[in-house]
């Protein structure tokens, strides 16, 4: 009976590995196209970030006294480095505010205090008006021809004239009935900022 083993190097044997290596390449693709948009999918998409997802702010390169405008929700949020002298002067201006203990407004309760925050030296304020929703201008200098003699620096609406500290308090007498609202953030290290994560008890 003549032999039916094909020699390793017959033409036939070589087709078989040409095809087998194509095949074997072809599962190998078709496996990294499929895990690439699943692996994706872990991460929040657009709209999930646009709805709420937390931003990382880094904090490194904020110099003290400097403001840094970023966006969480749609909405532009202020992270301000205050200076020892804006902490101190935040103390000597009660009795201009209309809620200066943060009673009714929304802040997160590492930031229920006088200075509306954790950490004394950051502020993170969102910079919606509780009046109409206007962006308030940043006017950290004491003293202001257009705004009045007694403003101690702070968050002034051009739109209506709503004024806030460098807090995000609520002056007297103004348009806007409530302090800025404090987003819920917390700090992942000395120079990170997480915002729109509760924080850490």
């Amino acid at each position: 009976m003549p032999n039916s083993t094909i020699p390793a190097d017959s033409p036939d044997d070589s087709d078989r590995r040409l095809w087998l290596g194509a095949a074997t390449a072809a599962g190998g693709a078709g496996l990294v196209a499929t895990a690439v948009p699943f692996v994706a999918s872990f991460a929040p998409s657009e709209k999930a970030r646009a709805l709420g997802a937390p931003v990382d702010v880094e904090l490194g390169s904020l110099r003290p006294g400097e403001l840094r405008t970023v966006e969480w929700r749609g909405k532009p949020v202020f992270v301000l480095r205050r200076t020892p002298e804006m902490i101190d002067a935040l103390a000597r201006h009660d009795t201009l505010l209309a809620d200066p203990q943060s009673r009714r407004s929304e802040q997160p309760d590492t930031a229920r205090n006088a200075l509306r925050s954790s950490r004394p030296d950051l502020a993170v304020i969102e910079a919606v008006c509780t009046h109409l929703g206007c962006v308030p201008t940043f006017r950290p200098t004491p003293g202001s021809p257009d705004i009045g003699a007694q403003w101690p620096g702070g968050f002034y609406c051009p739109c209506h004239g709503s004024k806030f500290d460098l807090a995000g308090r609520v002056f007297k007498n103004v348009p806007a009935p409530t302090n800025l609202t404090v987003p819920p953030h917390r700090f992942l290290s000395e120079t990170v900022l997480l915002i729109g994560a509760a924080p850490t008890a």
